[in-house]
């Protein structure tokens, strides 16, 4: 019980007291403040500061109020602000790890078809699909997103080969995932096969690689034409530290020919 009211009551303070000045957008409260991930930056491994990694911040992770992670939050922001969202309607989706907080907005934005997959699916309604293996056609969707997916991935390659093949020409996927700009090529080591050891040099325990700054170039060497943006491009009336984003992160948005 001591346990669980150390959780609960930082959480009651930074989402329910009214007064908030910062703004989930998923749910739409004012808050008065993010929760971290873990320990927050003081628990991430001493490498991935060094690097100055780009990715969640976990110092301002999660809502309060409906648990939406920053990535969750970025990418909403992100897809409205590229007119993505608005053009969801008649889309035919696929979505890797589903957020539980973005994916009933996509719903409600009424795509033609909208497909929930995981590799280990939590619920019926989400199907089970390998990226390196997707159990559909050829040009069967129009936008593909994988948030925070390729860093898991066993053979990188040939998962965006995949995603490529079931695209549609023109059709966009969405591939967010952590990377260092300071570290010139991604890198991936079999011998980092242990949690504590993918901990240590990737940033998390299930973590197979870390990217680069060449990450842009290993997933337009598939097929893809780059729609990189930085977020002072598409969202600069947004203040990362009201809404709880890292300015640092791109929206990594990729188009096929």
């Amino acid at each position: 019980m001591a346990l669980q009211l150390t959780k609960i009551v930082p959480y009651a303070l930074a989402g329910w007291l009214p007064g908030g000045s910062r703004r989930c957008i998923a749910c739409g409260h004012a808050i008065w403040r993010f929760m971290p991930y873990r320990q927050g930056s003081r628990g991430a491994a001493p490498l991935m500061h060094a690097l100055g990694v780009i990715g969640s911040d976990v110092d301002h992770f999660e809502c309060p109020r409906c648990g939406a992670h920053d990535r969750e939050r970025h990418l909403l922001l992100y897809m409205r602000a590229a007119g993505i969202f608005d053009r969801l309607r008649g889309m035919r989706v696929l979505h890797f790890a589903p957020e539980r907080r973005l994916w009933p907005l996509i719903v409600a934005a009424k795509p033609m078809e909208y497909v929930r997959c995981d590799l280990y699916p939590d619920n019926p309604d989400i199907v089970k699909v390998d990226i390196e293996s997707i159990p559909f056609g050829d040009t069967a969707f129009d936008l593909v997103i994988a948030n925070h997916v390729l860093e898991h991935v066993g053979d990188e390659a040939k998962a965006l080969r995949e995603v490529v093949r079931v695209l549609t020409p023109g059709g966009f996927a969405i591939l967010q995932t952590p990377y260092s700009a300071k570290l010139h090529t991604t890198w991936e080591d079999p011998g980092i096969d242990g949690p504590d050891a993918r901990l240590q040099a990737y940033g998390q325990e299930d973590h197979v690689r870390l990217f680069g700054r060449d990450i842009v170039d290993r997933i337009v060497a598939v097929g893809f034409e780059s729609h990189v943006h930085q977020h002072e491009e598409l969202l600069p009336h947004v203040t990362p530290f009201i809404m709880g984003v890292n300015a640092s992160e791109p929206f990594f948005l990729f188009r096929k020919p």
